[in-house]
Protein backbone atom coordinates (compact mmCIF):
# COMPACT_ATOMS: atom_id res chain seq x y z
CA UNK A 1 0.00 0.00 0.00
CA UNK A 2 1.05 3.66 -0.74
CA UNK A 3 2.16 6.00 1.63
CA UNK A 4 -0.47 8.07 3.32
CA UNK A 5 -0.68 11.65 1.40
CA UNK A 6 0.84 14.90 3.17
CA UNK A 7 -2.47 16.94 3.75
CA UNK A 8 -2.29 20.68 4.91
CA UNK A 9 -5.45 23.00 4.71
CA UNK A 10 -5.41 26.16 6.34
CA UNK A 11 -7.95 29.25 6.21
CA UNK A 12 -6.00 32.81 5.43
CA UNK A 13 -9.28 35.18 5.50
CA UNK A 14 -11.64 34.73 2.85
CA UNK A 15 -9.08 31.75 0.83
CA UNK A 16 -7.86 28.53 2.12
CA UNK A 17 -4.96 27.10 0.64
CA UNK A 18 -4.56 23.25 0.49
CA UNK A 19 -1.35 21.69 -0.43
CA UNK A 20 -0.74 18.03 -0.68
CA UNK A 21 2.22 15.76 -0.77
CA UNK A 22 1.36 12.99 -3.32
CA UNK A 23 3.71 10.13 -2.14
CA UNK A 24 4.61 8.26 -5.27
CA UNK A 25 7.12 7.16 -7.59
CA UNK A 26 5.77 8.14 -10.72
CA UNK A 27 7.71 6.20 -13.12
CA UNK A 28 7.36 6.85 -17.05
CA UNK A 29 8.54 3.66 -18.43
CA UNK A 30 11.56 5.12 -20.17
CA UNK A 31 14.16 4.88 -17.66
CA UNK A 32 16.35 1.55 -17.16
CA UNK A 33 17.05 -0.16 -14.66
CA UNK A 34 20.86 0.25 -13.91
CA UNK A 35 21.33 -3.30 -12.62
CA UNK A 36 19.87 -5.46 -15.50
CA UNK A 37 19.78 -2.71 -18.51
CA UNK A 38 15.37 -3.20 -19.09
CA UNK A 39 13.18 -0.51 -19.17
CA UNK A 40 11.67 0.28 -15.84
CA UNK A 41 7.61 -0.57 -16.08
CA UNK A 42 5.55 2.38 -16.24
CA UNK A 43 3.81 3.42 -12.80
CA UNK A 44 1.89 7.02 -12.55
CA UNK A 45 -0.89 8.10 -10.98
CA UNK A 46 -3.51 8.42 -14.06
CA UNK A 47 -6.55 10.06 -11.64
CA UNK A 48 -6.33 12.09 -8.47
CA UNK A 49 -9.61 13.92 -6.97
CA UNK A 50 -10.12 16.71 -4.24
CA UNK A 51 -13.40 16.73 -1.84
CA UNK A 52 -14.79 19.25 0.47
CA UNK A 53 -17.05 17.47 2.72
CA UNK A 54 -18.11 14.93 0.47
CA UNK A 55 -18.51 17.52 -2.78
CA UNK A 56 -16.06 17.58 -5.27
CA UNK A 57 -13.89 20.06 -6.13
CA UNK A 58 -11.35 19.27 -8.41
CA UNK A 59 -11.39 15.78 -10.23
CA UNK A 60 -8.49 15.98 -12.63
CA UNK A 61 -6.12 13.23 -14.68
CA UNK A 62 -1.97 13.23 -14.68
CA UNK A 63 0.56 11.23 -16.47
CA UNK A 64 3.69 10.56 -16.75
CA UNK A 65 5.15 13.71 -16.98
CA UNK A 66 4.65 14.72 -14.00
CA UNK A 67 7.42 14.22 -11.01
CA UNK A 68 8.18 11.70 -8.39
CA UNK A 69 6.06 12.88 -5.08
CA UNK A 70 4.00 15.89 -6.52
CA UNK A 71 3.10 18.40 -4.28
CA UNK A 72 -0.48 20.00 -5.30
CA UNK A 73 -1.34 23.68 -4.46
CA UNK A 74 -5.11 24.94 -4.63
CA UNK A 75 -6.83 27.73 -3.34
CA UNK A 76 -10.75 27.86 -2.74
CA UNK A 77 -13.12 30.29 -1.39
CA UNK A 78 -15.99 29.00 0.81
CA UNK A 79 -14.32 26.48 3.01
CA UNK A 80 -13.49 27.30 6.44
CA UNK A 81 -12.20 25.84 9.62
CA UNK A 82 -12.91 22.44 10.66
CA UNK A 83 -14.37 21.49 7.24
CA UNK A 84 -13.26 17.93 6.10
CA UNK A 85 -10.42 17.54 3.25
CA UNK A 86 -10.38 14.44 1.36
CA UNK A 87 -8.04 13.44 -1.29
CA UNK A 88 -7.81 10.31 -3.84
CA UNK A 89 -5.76 9.12 -6.57
CA UNK A 90 -5.57 6.08 -8.19
CA UNK A 91 -2.36 4.73 -10.33
CA UNK A 92 -2.10 2.77 -13.66
CA UNK A 93 -1.31 -0.52 -11.44
CA UNK A 94 -4.83 -0.25 -10.16
CA UNK A 95 -3.43 1.12 -6.87
CA UNK A 96 -5.74 3.50 -5.03
CA UNK A 97 -5.17 5.96 -1.99
CA UNK A 98 -7.91 7.87 0.33
CA UNK A 99 -7.27 10.78 2.99
CA UNK A 100 -8.56 13.20 4.74
CA UNK A 101 -7.65 16.42 6.93
CA UNK A 102 -9.77 19.13 8.69
CA UNK A 103 -9.18 22.77 7.26
CA UNK A 104 -7.59 24.70 10.74
CA UNK A 105 -7.48 28.44 10.97
CA UNK A 106 -4.61 30.33 10.17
Amino acid sequence: MAEAMKIRAVQQGEVTEIRILLQHPMETGQRRDPKTGNNLPPHFIQTFSLAVNGKTMVNGQMNTSVAKNPVLTFRLKGVKSGDRIQAQWQDNRGDSRTDEALVSAA
